[in-house]
């Protein structure tokens, strides 16, 4: 349909990951074994946390929060990306790549933030065990995630709406494999100066904010480490902030790689490899860091299969 010679977009071309025929099975086959792993390991996690009574404290309230999120930007990427490797031409239309955007920014940006919660969590473990369970009430829990949710929500839906209500040019092919910002901000063919502004304002204040938490915590964790005389205490008050440490670093140096390239060395394919690692390898590794490096998920997970077993046999 032509209209003041601009076509109006109806659905988009997502091109892939790769456009070399002999990969594509491969490909399909790897990705479909990471999205599995990723999706049994994050739903179990979130199962575990929720019906074993000796995880039903903060830490683990945390960490099914951040299974969910996990679940959640990994299902809104990973089925589509699936898709493209089985079809001849993967088309998503304009109002489910809108879907697929807005509920990838929240759950992606809500990381975020859980993480930091997590890594206050931890500090107040460490630096005030007596009053752990007064200052991590249920109440303060839910706030700390639910504040998170409703901002990101808030976030996604003002990202997405100033987005798809820009003109966009005859061109709808999106060079990624999902349908990510940047990517469908090179197809309008209107003034994109506003919402590049509010995407960079919004990004840098939810990566610095939250990682300034993480950061604090974590230096007023060591602190009250080197200060322990102990040598077993400070090992166990160190093991206790591994995992999250872990994932914390590897969230955010990807996310860091991304985001502060310089605008020279900036492609689109290296955006899709980074984007590859925290949209789909990330989810996966996440409940494998908790379940490998904690006795207690992994004595939850031995309580639960010896009751399925005593039930089915």
């Amino acid at each position: 349909m032509e209209r003041h010679n601009i076509t109006v977009v109806k659905e988009f071309i997502l091109m892939g990951i790769t456009d070399r025929p002999e990969l594509q099975a491969p490909l399909f086959v790897l990705f479909l074994i990471i999205y599995l792993i990723s999706a049994v390991g994050n739903l179990g996690m979130i199962i575990l946390t929720k019906t074993d009574n000796k995880l039903h404290t903060p830490m683990y309230f945390f960490l099914r929060h951040l299974a969910i999120t996990d679940l959640g930007y990994s299902t809104a990427v990973g089925p589509k990306m699936l898709v493209n490797f089985v079809v001849d031409q993967n088309t998503i239309s304009y109002y489910f790549c809108a879907t697929q955007l807005s509920f990838f920014l929240v759950f992606i940006i809500s990381e975020l933030f859980i993480l930091s919660a997590m890594s206050y969590d931890r500090y107040v473990a460490i630096c005030k065990p007596l009053l752990y369970t007064v200052i991590m009430s249920q109440r303060v829990c839910w706030v700390l995630v639910a504040i998170p949710y409703l901002y990101c929500t808030f976030v996604s839906l003002l990202v997405t709406t100033k987005i798809f209500t820009l003109t966009f040019c005859g061109y709808n092919v999106i060079s990624h494999f999902y349908c990510d910002s940047l990517p469908l901000l090179s197809l309008v063919c209107s003034n994109t100066h506003e919402i590049e502004m509010i995407i960079l304002i919004l990004a840098a204040f939810n990566l610095v904010s939250s990682l300034l938490i993480v950061l604090i915590s974590y230096l007023l964790i060591l602190i009250a480490i080197l200060r322990m005389n102990s040598a077993e205490g400070r090992y166990k008050a160190f093991s206790t902030c591994g995992s999250h440490l872990t994932v914390v670093t590897v969230f955010y140096g990807t996310l860091i790689f991304m985001y502060v390239q310089p605008k020279s060395s900036h492609s689109f394919d290296t955006d899709k490899v980074a984007s590859i690692f925290y949209t789909l390898i990330i989810p996966m590794l996440n409940p494998l860091i908790y379940s490998l490096r904690n006795k207690d998920v992994k004595y939850a997970l031995q309580r639960t299969l010896n009751k399925i077993w005593d039930i089915v046999y």
